[in-house]
């Protein structure tokens, strides 16, 4: 991981915490390259997740560490996902990592959870908001005095503006758990009106990521993620796609693309699973 402050604590006592990948500015590259090589050592593979707005410096960081190393045995995972988000989706990959799943694997679901992972944001302001599309008249309301908007950026981005008359994001239709942090915005909106309409099955509390102000264009703000969070249904989630070969690097992959060589399948096809599977119990498998 590529921020402390992304690493949740863990669920369980079985799922292990997470790698920091440090800055640039916060370690030379030859410590840096020391480290990934450590890593390799004692863990064979490297699924080194990071978010879409990283600085470019650092990406650039990552992708000389796996050159100089000429390892394919790094696995180079970007999210396009809010810092709660991403946070969340580091989390379930760990719980994944210690089930019978291949590096190849864990690493291409990635993908996939971040599909049921509903992240989002209230915000005071939209005016810097530039990760998620905004009308102009959208852009102008947020200049009104006590404006607040309900914000989703996935899976499927959505936004409204927060007022007796308009309900909250369209949120999933199968159990979850929030997780919610708190910027310098003190509204109980998310708690008292999002969470009963997303029916929610508990709700949980942790500190702002440090990188949000700047990704959702205010420090105002009250973030959220709703997702799964019971390893035997993100197992099954996962059991549930067709499983392929890499014909490049002959890794194990879900979905079409290697996550450790960026090759795409050869016939690349849909293989994200059935709703059911999400919302029958009948017939799946038992779990890790």
């Amino acid at each position: 991981m590529t921020s402390a402050d992304l690493v949740l604590p863990p669920t369980d006592q079985q799922t292990p915490t997470a790698a920091l990948l440090q800055a640039p500015e916060a370690q030379t590259l030859e410590l840096a390259i020391g480290d990934m090589h450590l890593l390799l050592e004692q863990h064979g593979y490297v699924i080194a997740l990071y978010p879409s707005g990283i600085r470019p410096e650092h990406e650039r960081r990552l992708h000389s560490i796996r050159s100089v190393l000429e390892s394919d045995r790094i696995a180079l995972v970007r999210v396009d996902l809010p810092p709660l988000g991403v946070a969340v989706l580091v989390r379930q990959l760990r719980q994944l990592s210690i089930c019978d799943f291949s590096p190849g694997v864990v690493a291409s679901a990635a993908r996939l959870l971040s599909h049921y992972i509903y992240a989002g944001a209230l915000l005071n302001s939209v005016a810097r908001l530039d990760r998620v599309p905004v009308s102009l008249r959208t852009h102008a309301k947020s200049w009104v005095p006590g404006s607040q908007f309900a914000v989703l950026a996935g899976p499927k981005p959505h936004l409204v503006k927060v007022g007796p008359s308009a309900g909250p994001p369209p949120g999933p239709d199968f159990g979850t758990h929030l997780l919610v942090a708190r910027g310098a915005h003190q509204s109980d909106w998310v708690h008292e009106t999002l969470a009963p309409a997303w029916q929610v099955q508990a709700l949980h509390e942790t500190a702002i990521p440090s990188d949000s102000p700047r990704w959702w264009g205010t420090g105002r703000l009250v973030e959220f993620a709703a997702h799964i969070p019971d390893l035997s249904l993100l197992y099954q989630l996962v059991s549930s796609v067709r499983r392929e070969a890499c014909h490049w690097c002959t890794m194990e992959l879900i979905g079409d693309r290697c996550a450790f060589c960026s090759a795409p399948l050869a016939a690349p096809e849909n293989r994200m699973p059935s709703a059911g599977v999400l919302h029958h119990e009948d017939g799946l498998p038992s779990g890790p």
